[in-house]
């Protein structure tokens, strides 16, 4: 159980919030009248009070709202919780969909204090129930009473179609299937064959938006552009080469050309990663090999108790 110390809102995006006494949560929106509300997951932001506080000692001298957060709440213990978690505030209820941002531009308060505790301590939620807020609400972790469904992203590496000069037909077609099969697809994104940026998304979807599964599609032959295995190696923390390789072997009674790929399979923190061909056809016929294995996969990767045995 945790308490709402400070609620905080601004009119515009890149200015320190106010703090205000009460608000009112608007669902699948965030806080009435706050820039930062819309139809995406990061609807509301929160802090823990204990962090900001620890932060002060160091004489950083920051007042609510001064990181961008929405919520300061102590007593709960924010940072630990993984997304999907509930969180009932005073009316409304949260659903966490991030844990920590990205750092595109140091704030003002890095460039005093040569750190910033928002990328790595912020929260992120995204309004399930909409209702009023106010300074003293209780926070209280909601249990579900349905099970969270696995969440997916789908990346394209291409040079032309990130370029416009070519449509994406894998990465929708990909996305469809894993809808089709139970997944809540949560991004799809289209990237140039270019390592740094598909490591950076990578890390950010895993440790993040902790995803349950991230299928990539293309950049897996023999060209020198093709950097889609060594990027997706260069984040894992775990191999798991029996899908890329029950992959190749499936596609060698298609077609000889299946020795060419390079594709990789591992796993970092709980999410599974899986290189898939460039083709649309070939990205069916590799997820017609391993999609009904993936629940059972996926729990394990969640820690939850499975029977292996057969």
């Amino acid at each position: 159980m945790g308490t709402i110390c400070a609620i905080c809102t601004s009119a515009v995006r890149g200015v320190q919030k106010q703090p205000c006494e009460t608000a009112w949560l608007e669902p699948d929106w965030g806080i009435r009248g706050d820039a930062h509300a819309g139809h995406w997951h990061r609807q509301v932001s929160l802090l823990p009070a204990e962090e900001i506080q620890a932060f002060n000692q160091k004489g950083a001298g920051v007042q609510p709202g001064a990181f961008g957060e929405n919520l300061v709440v102590e007593g709960i213990g924010l940072r630990s919780l993984p997304v999907g978690t509930l969180l009932r505030c005073g009316g409304a209820l949260l659903e966490i969909t991030q844990i920590g941002k990205e750092c595109h531009s140091h704030c003002a308060i890095y460039h005093k204090m040569g750190d910033c505790i928002m990328p790595r301590e912020g929260v992120f939620a995204r309004v399930l129930e909409g209702g009023p807020i106010a300074v003293g609400d209780a926070v209280a972790v909601e249990p579900r009473t349905a099970p969270f469904p696995f969440r997916a992203a789908v990346i394209t590496l291409s040079d032309r179609c990130a370029a416009g000069e070519r449509a994406d037909r894998s990465g929708p077609a990909v996305a469809e299937r894993l809808e089709k099969a139970g997944f809540a697809v949560v991004e799809q994104l289209l990237l140039a064959d270019e390592r740094d940026p598909l490591e950076q998304a990578l890390c950010r979807l895993c440790d993040q938006r902790q995803l349950d599964l991230i299928l990539t599609t293309g950049g897996t032959g023999f060209a020198p552009r093709d950097i889609t295995p060594e990027a997706t190696r260069a984040v894992a923390d775990r191999d798991a080469p029996g899908i890329a390789e029950a992959i190749r072997a499936a596609s060698l009674r298609i077609t000889p050309r299946a020795m060419l790929s390079r594709a990789a399979s591992v796993i970092r923190g709980k999410t599974l990663i899986v290189n898939l061909p460039g083709s649309p056809k070939a990205c069916m016929e590799s997820m017609d090999v391993f999609l009904d294995q993936l629940p059972h996969a996926l729990e394990l990767l969640r820690g939850t108790p499975q029977d292996c045995g057969r």
